[in-house]
């Protein structure tokens, strides 16, 4: 029985990434909606999917218990403002052609989230990992200081998810209890956008039905990996999640290099450079610190 959950856990978790690293090719679909406007639609769709979970699964009580605790209320509003930021650099950057930035902003976001557990969690890192990281972080003082451009977009995207999943963890919070609650805020705004939009793309009845039918479906592709994620979260070990990680990102910069033939330049080249290699380093030091503990 044990063995059987471990291989749902991977399976879930296979799921979860391939889905966030293909998900490409959904927001290149709608490349003719603005950026904004794409976000607004995912905000209040994934809305009526995270409402009919939580119907579906009775957790109505937990978000009324939730909306009696102001400071867990705060964080929410703080979680929900990184998210709805991430999720638009996002759009935006797969749309304006600057997939392979996603791509390293995502490889580069564990990394951080290890940086960020030193701060902020009192974690004490093995000198291996310790050593990625700095690796990772010379990366981008290398193109920094020698091409004179900053990642920003990567940079971007991994600290506003990094941070998000800080104030998550702190919270601690069920997945979709948390994320229903941040689209709930997420959604008077998304709403009174949507009121003053005058774009060609923004009256549903103006549009072609499958245009009209992929947006809709944002709420699908925002919520289904997250799912598959938590299941996965609940079966397998937390470092075999971290490896498995690289697969969303990996499939963005394949894609990235055939399908929508974007060049690596060499600011990008020597960054990718150092973040693989610190992830090698990393990834090693988390199976060989496994295997210690199994032996213990």
């Amino acid at each position: 029985m044990q063995n059987q959950e471990f291989r749902h856990g991977v399976i879930y978790a296979i799921m979860a990434y391939c889905m966030w690293g293909f998900a490409p090719l959904y927001f290149k679909s709608i490349a003719e909606v603005p950026a904004t406007e794409i976000l607004m639609h995912r905000v209040i769709w994934s809305f009526v999917m995270m409402l009919l979970l939580v119907a579906v699964t009775g957790q109505f009580s937990a978000v009324r218990r939730l909306l009696r605790q102001p400071r867990q209320l705060l964080t929410l509003t703080a979680t929900a403002t990184l998210v709805a930021g991430n999720w638009l650099i996002f759009i935006w950057a797969v749309n304006s052609g600057r997939m392979l930035d996603a791509s390293l902003g995502y490889f580069i976001n564990p990394l951080f989230n290890v940086a960020l557990g030193m701060l902020f969690l009192g974690e004490r890192l093995p000198r291996m990992q310790l050593m990625a990281v700095g690796l990772a972080a010379t990366g981008v003082v290398v193109e920094l200081v020698h091409f004179g451009s900053l990642p920003w977009i990567s940079l971007a995207l991994a600290s506003s998810f990094g941070l998000y999943g800080l104030l998550r963890k702190k919270v601690a919070l069920q997945s979709i209890t948390g994320l229903f609650v941040e689209t709930a805020m997420m959604l008077p705004v998304a709403l009174l956008f949507w009121a003053q939009l005058d774009s060609p793309t923004s009256n549903f009845g103006n549009n072609p039905l499958q245009l009209n039918l992929l947006i809709a479906a944002a709420g699908v592709i925002t919520t289904l990996p997250l799912l598959c994620f938590a299941a996965a979260a609940v079966r397998i070990p937390f470092y075999m999640l971290g490896v498995f990680q690289y697969i969303g990102p990996s499939l963005m910069f394949g894609l990235a290099i055939t399908l929508y033939d974007e060049q690596l330049d060499p600011a990008q080249l020597t960054t990718f450079c150092f973040i693989w290699a610190a992830l090698v380093l990393f990834t090693f030091d988390m199976w060989r610190q496994s295997r210690k503990k199994r032996r213990a």
